[in-house]
């Protein structure tokens, strides 16, 4: 009885895949340039940065505030804060127990005074009415206010009042922990003003939404734009409400955090809407933090800033070079292997690898302009790592083709029933490695998720290459007379393949 073989798909157009992947090469290199992204961004451990410790400020009565739980949601605010500027592989974490547990911030780079500014803030937004305004500067005008208290004031308010020195920097530092159902007196930011305010009406946590935005009609200025949940809405509407109808100062509502005012703008009319808008002559940078710390919520707990220490790199270089010397070692075995055991097939390993490298690397680049990633030693480790599971690819796929060979079939059906037969093994396996990736990124914290990162990261690259360049490039090279004829360099001869074997002695 006779069998009739299947023919085999050929390969549709390597040419036209490998033109597409180096079009991509291309403009991953033009963006790379375009966007200024000519070097990578090391972590904290290999080029240093700054660290910052914060210390809970205990006023008296108030030793029970200071809880674990306090703490722990106070490094999980700062922790997000941190993430939402793009800032990887910052490390931020409590030591210490009791009332003398601290949080210890440590960021990378020449940026981290920035974002410790940021972080410790305990952003305290509270909506209040203005019972009084005055000069944050004394004067005449001072004496005026002390001598004629404000009407329904306690007095101990009106002295304060009185006595309030906006031009003192101290003044304008902010309390951050100013009571929302008491009375207060505060300084505007800049220090031209002193209020009397009313207690709190609307409070921070009733934020649902904050952002930064650019008023271009109103001379582009910034603003940090509010929307309020139900309950801040509510509180919000009536507040607008009952102010309208009021004379100067009382129909007007400070904006204040953290104990100064941001802004006092006088209400004309209801704003039912839920939405509010913070000006006060923000940059760029202040309203889009302002609006940060506002979307994560105000920290638990005031904080008073201790130490500002400068990170030393001088241990991660030395590290940085041992792993650095332990993957080019690591490439250069896989490489010296490829080429021994699978010789001139082994020059698709070279190629492939290079490829590869040359793909991570420009996006290594690019992922440190756009989204702030940094890479440590962890991230390297992730890099060694995935060299093993590129090589495991190739060689799934040629040892599935030199199978298909010795079953009967040329070369170039080999090629194409190999592919057909090895694609799925690959796939399966790189993704088992994609989900492991996945969960240590998001389950677990520091380096570990840069680990995470690279090894995912190198992994989806490996997909790429095996599907865009080594098998568009294992079918071209199928059909030179070099391959096919089963040259004894080419790794397909007799011998190579195990199909006869050197003669024994008698």
């Amino acid at each position: 009885m006779s069998t009739t073989t299947k023919p085999v798909k050929t390969s549709a157009r390597p040419g036209r895949t490998l033109a597409i992947l180096a079009l991509v090469l291309f403009a991953l290199l033009g963006a790379v340039f375009i966007q200024g992204a000519t070097q990578v961004r090391l972590g904290l451990d290999l080029r240093g940065g700054t660290s910052v410790t914060l210390q809970p400020r205990i006023a008296p009565g108030e030793d029970g505030k200071v809880t674990n739980e306090a703490i722990d949601q106070a490094v999980s605010i700062i922790r997000q804060r941190v993430n939402s500027l793009g800032v990887a592989e910052s490390e931020v974490t409590a030591q210490g127990s009791g009332t003398n547990r601290q949080i210890v911030i440590s960021v990378p780079g020449d940026t981290g005074r920035r974002v410790v500014e940021l972080v410790g803030q305990t952003a305290e937004l509270r909506f209040r009415q203005v019972l009084a305004e005055t000069s944050g500067v004394p004067n005449l005008s001072d004496t005026a206010t002390a001598a004629t208290p404000v009407a329904g004031i306690a007095p101990d308010v009106n002295a304060r009042f009185a006595k309030l020195d906006c031009s003192i920097d101290a003044n304008r530092q902010g309390t951050g922990s100013d009571a929302a159902d008491q009375a207060i007196v505060a300084c505007s930011r800049e220090g031209g003003s002193k209020y009397i305010l009313a207690p709190a009406e609307v409070l921070g946590r009733q934020v649902s939404k904050a952002s930064a935005g650019l008023d271009t009609q109103g001379g582009s200025i910034w603003y940090v734009s509010l929307t309020f949940n139900d309950e801040g809405t509510k509180a919000f509407g009536a507040l607008t409400t009952r102010v309208t109808s009021l004379t100067t100062p009382l129909n007007q509502v400070a904006i204040v955090l953290d104990g100064l005012v941001v802004s006092a703008p006088r209400i004309n009319e209801p704003i039912p809407s839920g939405n509010a808008q913070i000006t006060g002559s923000f940059t760029q940078t202040e309203a889009a933090d302002l609006a940060n710390v506002l979307k994560y919520g105000a920290l638990p707990l005031a904080f008073d800033r201790g130490e500002v220490q400068q990170i030393s790199p001088t241990l991660g270089s030395d590290q940085l070079q041992a792993g650095l010397l332990a993957g080019a070692l690591g490439l250069i075995l896989v490489l010296i292997y490829s080429i021994l055991y699978y010789r001139g097939l082994g020059l698709i390993t070279v190629g492939s690898l290079a490829i590869a490298a040359g793909l991570v690397y420009l996006l290594i680049l690019l992922l440190g302009k756009w989204i702030g990633f940094t890479l440590t030693l962890a991230g390297i480790a992730g890099l060694i790592v995935a060299i093993g599971i590129t090589a495991d690819s190739f060689i799934v796929y040629f040892e599935r083709i030199r199978d298909e060979v010795r079953e009967g079939r040329s070369l170039r059906s080999a090629v194409e029933t190999g592919w057909t037969r090895a694609r799925r093994t690959i796939i399966v396996a790189d993704f088992v490695s994609i989900i492991a990736a996945v969960l240590l990124y998001f389950f677990a914290v520091g380096g570990v998720r840069g680990f995470a990162f690279t090894l995912g990261l190198t992994t989806l690259v490996d997909l790429v290459v095996v599907f865009a360049f080594t098998k568009p490039i294992t079918s071209i090279i199928s059909r030179l007379n070099f391959y096919s004829s089963g040259h004894p360099l080419s790794g397909f001869s007799a011998k190579s393949l195990g199909t006869i074997s050197a003669p024994k002695e008698a």
